[in-house]
């Protein structure tokens, strides 16, 4: 730490590195920044909603052509590719954009996932990663700040390498103890998830690991529990980068001579610190429909399932190459089995696929009968060709379980690859551990390439180089903006209601607001457009609402269905960030009368310059939280969109100026 510097957080120090006209060396939460964006990145599936931004911008020129990823694999496999229409146009929009821009990195179907490419092949620790997807945060696995936004927001930063942010509160998460073999990342972060819960301690906020276990992570470890503290809520995972991921670095060809090796000072500001015990972890699940509904493996052995799915961003080379040697146990001496519509794996890139297949570690799963599908998000968003079917029961890897997740009516259990694996023979819920113990500890590090052949190299902790102005840095509030008055009632929703709900992803290929709104709330409130078009609706929601997928879809689809305004007690980081550019109202009321009062149907006004909701029955009055400046001038500007043809590249100059 600097002598005229105050202590701050990882997360801190990245962001000071990044700001521009900074008024002082230091960050701390609340102060809004413009900051350097080191790379973007997107799917064909956010890519669907960025176009429009990107037309609606005129078609610009990249900020650095070089340093935007686009990978076509959320919504394809083979059989789509070859008979869904819909796939067909989202791949090709990705192609045509890909041709035109000149692009260095783009991936077409079936040759990666998103994270799974950028964390193994072109991250670097201490950079900032925007990404129009909610498990961009993954990427804090590499000790680099990484979020995922909106599409809005990603095509803007694409355009400008910036964006704004408000520095977040951080807290620490101090693992204990040490991490059994055979237990990974995801055991890891659903006990993180059973004992501090979604969208609680972690909401909006940087959440970064520490304690004396995570020196002895790997990477693919630290990329889990990164990859799903989207679901604990936070606004971004993040881990000191050290020895082991300098070692990781040491053995790429390229993309390894920028890492900065940033170091949270001694009295950092966490809010809070939790431990988490890891010496007596046992196997864990997730039972529908919430990630941080979890039961240890015991309590449930012996449920039978109908699928197995091993796969998406979040199942990790060492994932799959753990759960192959389990089934090369379980099946030791079993004879081979037909290949099941019923069990899937999906490897993430076509490097694992090569590697898994040099290592001769298909042959376990093909015997066991896996069918082994080409690298994409497959069954985790449930909108290709591989689906779980109405009421069936799936023990899978993936980092999701909402409900409708894996397709229309079916239930989803979140496990380890090593649970499902072990869970297959029996198409049984069934205890790892018996096959872990038989797995050859030294065989399972050869294979994936970590058998120590030379010291690990030095790391020195880097600090933040920051360009100072004199002006003074931008706090959270700020003066009252102007505004209108707006009536409407109460379509009433309760806690955690996710973006898969709001608009289910299969019509995120849909283009126009109509279309949307048409399907908003699908599955669970079909009935509210029609609702919607009898009067001016306004939603009322508890705690959390928009959690889950980046899709700005969420704020088209309600906008489409005639919403004109939510109120809840808290929101989801992305999503709010999504009704914020794309000018949708928003407030935060958290009274509980307020509460009480707003049923369903019941008539409101709000005051949008005050932030003052009346509930009209009984006149009674309640004041929302106030809004940042930042956000106060994008909704005066009707937008991201709008602000940046008026300013253009001095667009968060003007906003926050």
């Amino acid at each position: 730490m600097a002598i005229d510097s105050k202590p701050m957080t990882l997360t801190q120090k990245i962001l000071a590195h990044h700001a521009r006209n900074l008024s002082r060396p230091w960050v701390e939460a609340g102060d809004i920044l413009q900051i350097a964006v080191d790379w973007t990145i997107a799917s064909e599936l956010a890519w669907n909603g960025m176009e429009r931004t990107y037309q609606a911008l005129g078609r610009p020129p990249l900020h650095d052509k070089d340093r935007f990823l686009l990978a076509v694999d959320h919504t394809v496999d083979p059989v789509t590719l070859a008979s869904d229409p819909r796939a067909q146009r989202l791949a090709q929009l990705s192609r045509d954009f890909a041709r035109e821009s000149g692009i260095r990195h783009f991936y077409d179907a079936n040759v990666t996932i998103l994270h799974t490419k950028f964390y193994r092949e072109l991250l670097q620790p201490g950079q900032v990663v925007l990404g129009a997807d909610s498990h961009t945060s993954s990427h804090g696995g590499l000790g680099a700040f990484a979020i995922g936004l909106g599409g809005a927001d990603i095509t803007a930063a694409m355009v400008l390498g910036q964006s704004w942010l408000e520095v977040p509160q951080a807290i620490s998460i101090e693992y204990e103890g040490v991490l059994p073999f055979g237990f990974g990342g995801k055991d890891v972060i659903l006990r993180t998830l059973g004992e501090l819960r979604r969208n609680t301690v972690a909401m909006e906020r940087t959440v970064e690991y520490r304690g004396s276990a995570v020196r002895h992570f790997s990477t693919d470890v630290r990329f889990t529990i990164c990859n799903m503290t989207a679901e604990l809520g936070g606004l971004n995972g993040i881990f000191e980068p050290d020895e082991v991921i300098a070692s990781w670095l040491g053995r790429r060809g390229s993309e390894n001579d920028q890492a900065l090796y940033f170091r949270a000072d001694p009295q950092a500001p966490y809010l809070e610190t939790r431990r988490v015990e890891l010496g007596s972890l046992s196997p864990l699940l997730a039972k529908p429909f919430s990630p941080d509904n979890v039961v240890e493996v015991e309590k449930v052995a012996g449920m039978g399932i109908d699928g197995c799915f091993i796969g998406a961003c979040t199942t990790t080379e060492e994932e799959l190459v753990l759960a192959a040697l389990i089934l090369e146990e379980a099946f030791r001496e079993k004879p081979a089995r037909a290949p099941s519509t019923k069990q899937l794996v999906v490897p993430g890139d076509l490097s694992i696929q090569a590697r898994m297949r040099e290592a001769g570690l298909w042959r376990h799963y093909e015997k066991a009968g896996f069918r082994v599908g080409p690298p994409g998000c497959s069954m985790c968003l449930g909108i290709a060709s591989e689906k779980a079917g109405p009421g069936e029961v799936w023990l899978t890897s993936q980092n999701r379980n909402y409900e409708n997740r894996m397709g229309p009516n079916s239930l989803a259990w979140l496990a380890s690859a090593a649970t499902v694996a072990a869970s297959a023979p029996e198409m049984r819920v069934t205890d790892p551990r018996k096959y872990l113990a038989r797995v050859n500890r030294d065989r399972f590090e050869r294979i994936l390439g970590r058998e120590p052949t030379h010291p690990s190299p030095e790391v020195r902790a880097a600090e933040p180089s920051v360009s100072l102005e004199q002006r003074r840095a931008r706090r959270a509030g700020g003066k009252e903006a102007t505004g209108t008055t707006l009536r409407g009632r109460v379509q009433r929703f309760g806690d955690h209601v996710d973006t898969d709900a709001i608009i289910p992803g299969q019509f995120c290929h849909l283009t126009t607001t109509e279309e949307l709104g048409e399907k908003c709330f699908h599955f669970v409130r079909p009935e509210l457009p029609a609702r919607a078009k009898e009067g001016r609706c306004i939603v009322v929601a508890g705690e959390g609402w928009g959690s889950g997928s980046s899709r700005e879809q969420a704020v088209w689809a309600l906008q489409g269905a005639g919403v004109k305004a939510v109120i809840a007690k808290s929101y989801a980081f992305i999503h709010k960030r999504n009704l914020v550019n794309e000018a949708l109202s928003y407030l935060v009321v958290r009274e509980p009368a307020f509460y009480e009062l707003a049923k369903e149907d019941a008539e409101l006004s709000i005051d949008l310059g005050s932030g003052v909701v009346t509930h009209l029955p009984s006149m009674r009055s309640f004041r929302a939280e106030q809004q940042s400046p930042i956000v106060q001038a994008l909704q005066r500007e009707g937008g991201l969109v709008a602000a940046i043809r008026r300013h253009g590249k001095a667009v968060f100059e003007a906003l926050s100026g």
